[in-house]
């Protein structure tokens, strides 16, 4: 039988780690397995932090023994495990509001429940942010399933930056908005594979906005604002993500990092209620000229 799964104590989590993995999760036993067992499978980065919230109809997903024999590795290996539930539901922003506010890491994964990172990811995300000083870095997904439908027109999306990322304002109806278009189906494989890198090198390039495995400087992301909006925002929304980081890229800069080791599981979506587009909500306000 599989015995009680301890759930840690956030007063003991709370600790300055280098790296801490926040990953919000609903109605996903199987997927939180996978992606758990992506981090198990990280070299690199000692030591670091995992906080899992669950707001699952049922009982939690971490309880599923798939995903609590990941947990206990991940704790065998040296990794501090936090495990919650964040009921009742308020929204995606709250959440991750909710997760960021149980780390003071210095950096922080973003890393949704669906996505499984293969060996060395997580080690060359911290190299990359370290190195550039930016934000934000991260990998966007790869849909395999997509792997024979190349799209060459979204190719062109790719830029690379040339130095250290700069702070930049992004909007809707901009070219840089349309850099978004290089994260769909496969197009970042087909991309890598074109550019040919030697074993161990990677690359930065621009970005609007990167979904499913994003990695903070914590500091930075709470000198935006964090999700810290989630108030202003109708619970029933999607687009949290894009609305936090659109505030980095306004003051630190951010980038994508090629190789991409973060592969999406393509499992349906457990957001069926989306009414309402986070970052348009804080862009209005944000824009809106304020009186004399």
């Amino acid at each position: 039988m599989n015995r009680p799964l301890a759930l840690g104590a956030p007063a003991e989590f709370h600790a300055d780690r280098l790296v801490d993995v926040l990953i919000p999760t609903r109605n996903r036993p199987a997927e939180l397995a996978v992606t758990l067992a992506g981090l198990a499978a990280q070299g690199g980065v000692p030591g670091f932090g995992v906080v899992v919230s669950d707001q699952s109809d049922g009982d939690p997903a971490y309880s599923h023994p798939a995903a609590a024999t990941m947990v206990r590795a991940l704790r065998h290996a040296s990794h501090p495990v936090l495990l919650t539930r964040r009921l009742p539901r308020r929204g995606l922003a709250e959440h991750r509001a909710y997760l960021l506010a149980a780390s003071s890491a210095r950096y922080v994964l973003n890393l949704d429940d669906d996505v499984w990172l293969e060996p060395g990811a997580l080690h060359r995300l911290v190299t990359a942010i370290e190195e550039l000083g930016c934000g934000f870095v991260g990998n966007g997904v790869h849909g395999l399933s997509y792997t024979d439908d190349v799209r060459p027109e979204a190719h062109g999306h790719y830029e690379e930056w040339v130095g250290r990322p700069v702070p930049e304002r992004v909007r809707p109806g901009t070219p840089e908005w349309d850099r978004a278009r290089v994260h769909s189906a496969a197009n970042l494989l087909h991309v890598t594979a074109e550019l040919a890198l030697p074993p161990g090198a990677w690359r930065a390039y621009k970005v609007s906005w990167i979904g499913g495995c994003v990695l903070y400087d914590r500091a930075k992301l709470v000198d935006s604002g964090g999700f810290d909006f989630w108030r202003r925002v109708h619970e029933k929304h999607q687009g949290e993500d894009v609305a936090a980081q659109l505030a980095v890229l306004a003051r630190h800069g951010g980038a994508g990092i090629l190789p991409s080791g973060a592969y999406h599981l393509e499992s349906p979506t457990t957001v069926t209620e989306r009414d309402v587009e986070a970052w348009e909500v804080v862009l209005a306000d944000e824009d809106t000229p304020q009186p004399a």
